[in-house]
């Protein structure tokens, strides 16, 4: 005997021995329930669907059109043909016109398009090994100060347990005296072993001589000696006599994004040139000794670092060149006294000078990125994430209806993301608003544990994490995210030329294969080592 329960069957249990003799006791399965294919459907392929569908809908279009063209066309005979000519016949004035506008409409075209941006290669700065500064270490040499009661030390190691920070970040050679000895000319010591050791690197990757350098733009928020910075450069590499220099000043951590910004807009009215870009932060002269805590926390995350990046506007560099600028979009919050004020240098009750963090200072960067994405979103966002967001907008603040804000899905405009690592609280936010993936935020992560905050040039860390990895394709699209004092939030988008092979000269060629590392909520300091 036997039952069928939909796709189930039977199972037979056991012979069952009575008194009254034998029989066979049968089992019947449930049936099985059909799918759920609201449950079975992956909606992330859905969406996928519609993205690709809106992204080559006029392709979808044009095809048909294509084809009833072509069978109209075969339709046709010679007699209609014939016709067509003698309709089409040639009329030398108007021929003559029609080909002037062509012109003349072609070269205007052509001229009022802004020349491309290349990137040609950019170096970052790697101290030697003896400046490395482990936490325990960092503890170490603060409480040898004597400048901090043990409640202020107390505070420092549970900011440090917590940055992210790894063991191997880098102080200058000043800090490693005893007591520190932060004075002008050790200042300028480890500027000049920045700065120049990213432009040796560079120069000798690409090649080229400092009097091939038309436009020189260098960044330093915090220390601005006289003469400047690019005037240090230009004496130390005798650059020719009519190289446009610029130094930009208390700009913060996003002051890379805006040197960028300002080596454009020169090659774009200087043609056939190069620029070079200097990004860096001093430590030496910006160490805070007095008892805020707020100003505090930037002693716990700073750490040496820069970066040197070579721009073209050459088009027979694009062969050489490992990228093309797409995009810069500026920020800037500075008109609201909060948000000039939530990243502050000045002196304490003491006299003492720091930088204070307000405690609104994440809220403060998200409302800037919010700013920042709505401008960059329609330049870098295909037609389908557009169109989801424009109809929340219209759903929300037209028919007001009760809806969640729709976030744009930036993952299906970018390939890489390399987020200023100002700190972890920083990328942990913007992880989670852009909705992102641990992947996606891993060169910023990394980059935070390996070198700190480097101030400006965090984002070539992470950028040269990426090629490392062997992760940068031909055409992948990099979008780097930087916040500063002031308070300001820039984007630059850069597109790939070519695929990127990992290099003996990037910072991270001594440690890749070391990472990514597991990053604990708190690591607790190891005062053994």
């Amino acid at each position: 005997m036997a039952a069928n329960g939909g796709q189930g069957g039977t199972i037979p249990k056991p012979p069952i021995r009575e008194a009254s003799g034998e029989r066979l006791s049968v089992y019947i399965t449930p049936a099985r329930r059909l799918p759920d294919m609201l449950q079975s459907v992956n909606l992330k392929y859905v969406k996928l669907g519609y993205h690709y569908l809106m992204t080559y809908l006029v392709t979808f279009l044009f095809i048909p059109l294509l084809l009833g063209v072509f069978l109209e066309a075969g339709r046709m005979g010679p007699a209609d043909l014939w016709q067509l000519w003698e309709n089409l016949q040639f009329n030398l004035v108007s021929a003559i016109i029609c080909s002037a506008l062509l012109v003349f409409g072609g070269t205007l075209y052509v001229m009022s398009r802004p020349r491309p941006i290349f990137l040609v290669d950019f170096a970052c700065y790697v101290p030697e090994a003896q400046y490395k500064v482990p936490k325990w270490l960092f503890m170490e040499r603060t409480r040898m100060t004597g400048y901090f009661d043990e409640p202020h030390l107390e505070f420092q190691q549970r900011i440090l347990e917590r940055s992210g920070l790894g063991e191997a970040t880098y102080f200058p050679p000043a800090m490693f005296e005893i007591p520190p000895k932060p004075n002008m000319q050790a200042a300028r010591l480890e500027t000049e072993a920045v700065v120049f050791g990213c432009l040796d690197e560079l120069f000798e990757k690409t090649k080229l001589s400092p009097k091939d350098i038309g436009v020189l733009v260098v960044n330093c928020s915090l220390f601005n000696p006289t003469p400047s910075l690019s005037s240090m450069i230009v004496n130390k590499y005798k650059m020719r006599g009519n190289i446009r220099t610029y130094n930009l000043g208390g700009m913060g951590c996003s002051a890379g994004v805006i040197s960028i910004d300002l080596a454009k807009d020169m090659l774009q009215v200087h043609g056939n040139s190069y620029a070079i870009v200097v990004s860096t932060e001093n430590i030496t002269q910006n160490w805070y000794f007095g008892q805020r805590k707020s100003m505090l926390i930037p002693n716990c995350l700073f750490r040496v670092g820069g970066a040197a990046i070579l721009l073209s506007n050459k088009r027979k560099d694009k062969g050489r060149s490992k990228y093309k600028l797409n995009h810069v979009v500026r920020t800037h919050k500075g008109a609201d006294d909060k948000c000039f004020r939530c990243v502050y240098q000045e002196e304490d009750d003491a006299g003492k000078v720091g930088v204070t963090l307000s405690k609104d200072l994440m809220a403060i960067a998200g409302d800037a990125l919010k700013t920042n994405i709505t401008t960059l979103g329609p330049l870098v966002l295909p037609l389908s994430e557009q169109l989801l967001f424009f109809g929340c907008l219209v759903a929300r603040k037209v028919l007001n209806m009760k809806v969640k804000p729709y976030i744009p899905d930036f993952k299906l405009a970018f390939n890489h993301f390399c987020i200023h690592a100002g700190g972890r609280a920083v990328i942990d936010e913007l992880e989670k608003n852009l909705n992102l993936t641990a992947e996606h935020c891993e060169p910023s992560r990394m980059t935070l544990h390996r070198f700190g905050n480097t101030s400006s040039s965090s984002i070539w860390y992470e950028l040269a994490y990426v090629e490392a990895k062997g992760r940068m394709r031909k055409g992948n699209r990099v979008w780097q995210i930087a916040f500063g004092s002031g308070f300001k939030c820039n984007s630059a988008v850069w597109q790939a030329l070519r695929t990127i092979k990992p290099s003996q000269q990037s910072p991270w060629a001594h440690c890749i294969d070391e990472y990514p590392v597991h990053i604990k909520e708190v690591e607790k300091i190891n005062y053994t080592k």
